[in-house]
């Protein structure tokens, strides 16, 4: 691999905390539990990826854990990601949903917890839950995902404890700018959940700039992210992607390919709209 490379796995950002967080990482939502798990998991630390994001609702953490354990890479060297999901909020039973978690993953310690979404009733006690895990040294760093502006300022005002990341859609046509601009100001480091749009990557911009730069639509994509400050972690269950999108730390977009990248915001959602959850 080369010094390129490289550069995807050992580079990152130190939250807000002092944990180092790599750039790049191992989605693995819909992947589905046992050898594809297993498999993708080992694949990608195998090429060099150090980040792995799963959560109790994708219900493969045990597959994930077997991937870190099959892999051979020591512990310490790898980010690990899981949530607490809707069901489970509350603060006791988010404390039982993260025993459950650690056990499921077999690891003593989380690198990166996050609530998954900010359920109306729940939400502001799961906070509370997981500044409760940092504080007991479960839990390297807290966070959350799917959190808007004002959920944001709720769990502050509420705890005074400020989330390292917050993990949310993120992609060209949903470029999300004035959450963005509010967790740079806050310290709060933006993660992108489906920075490939699902692969629906034929938009003709995204040809061009791949053309231009020799590279493919995805790799231009995440380059895009990592020049925003944002963290990625693309889903792929394929050697062959799974190295694709970690090259992208040989090549730089220039500004103006940036904003022409930027201009293809539409606020266009994959996912639901956080403010109306309703699972």
């Amino acid at each position: 691999m080369t010094t390129h490379a490289n550069q995807a796995f050992t580079e990152g950002v130190i939250l807000n905390n002092g944990v180092h967080m790599p750039w790049l990482g191992l989605g693995v939502y819909k992947t589905k539990e046992g050898q594809e798990v297993i498999h993708s998991v080992k694949t990608a630390l195998e090429l060099g990826y150090r980040s792995i994001d799963t959560a109790a609702i994708y219900r493969n953490e045990e597959g994930v854990g077997q991937g870190l354990r099959e892999s051979g890479v020591p512990r310490d060297d790898i980010f690990v990601t899981t949530k607490v999901w809707n069901a489970d909020q509350g603060y006791e039973s988010t404390l039982q949903a993260f025993d459950a978690s650690r056990q499921r993953l077999g690891l003593e310690t989380i690198d990166l917890y996050l609530v998954h979404w900010a359920v109306t009733a729940t939400y502001r006690e799961t906070w509370k839950a997981l500044v409760h895990l940092q504080k007991e040294g479960f839990v390297r760093a807290i966070g959350v995902s799917n959190f808007q502006i004002h959920h944001l300022q709720q769990i502050i005002e509420d705890t005074g404890v400020i989330p390292a990341v917050n993990q949310v859609e993120y992609h060209p046509q949903l470029a999300q700018k004035e959450l963005l601009a509010y967790t740079r100001e806050h310290g709060i480091q933006l993660e992108a959940w489906s920075p490939l749009m699902q692969g629906k990557l034929d938009v003709p911009v995204l040809q061009q700039l791949a053309d231009k730069y020799g590279k493919s639509p995805a790799q231009i994509v995440l380059r895009w992210d990592i020049q925003h400050g944002v963290v990625t972690i693309p889903k792929s269950v394929t050697e062959h992607r799974i190295r694709e999108n970690a090259a992208i730390f040989d090549f730089e977009l220039s500004a103006e390919d940036v904003a022409l990248i930027d201009s293809l915001n539409e606020n266009k959602r994959i996912g639901p709209d956080p403010d109306h959850v309703t699972f």
